[in-house]
């Protein structure tokens, strides 16, 4: 399956947010509420929640409530977006650097 551009953008523009960049490393160490998420940002729990979803609709975070707490964890989907991309363009400039290679010996 290939990665759609509206995706792969969602993606990037979530992670173009250096909060979101902090919230996405704290989330890989384990899941945690979003107070747990806002103390060490400084920011408010409302801002987090906002932040968070923003990474929830791209596919790089889900939560789920329970009670009164929110609880956050890393989610997969996005990174799959983005390894999709990747190798999409890891491909196309591999076959373009052999082609250079092989320009490059026939003028040697």
């Amino acid at each position: 399956m290939r990665a759609t551009k509206s995706d792969v953008g969602r993606v990037f523009h979530a992670l173009g947010d250096p909060t979101r960049r902090a919230i996405v490393n704290r989330l890989s160490d384990g899941p945690c509420s979003v107070s747990e998420l806002a103390q060490p940002l400084a920011i408010s729990v409302t801002a987090v929640a906002q932040h968070l979803g923003v990474l929830e609709s791209c596919g790089l975070a889900a939560t789920r409530k329970q009670g009164r707490v929110r609880t956050c964890r890393i989610a997969p989907a996005g990174f799959l977006t983005l390894e999709r991309w990747i190798g999409e363009h890891r491909a196309r400039w591999e076959e373009r650097l052999d082609r250079l290679g092989e320009v490059l010996d026939e003028e040697e």
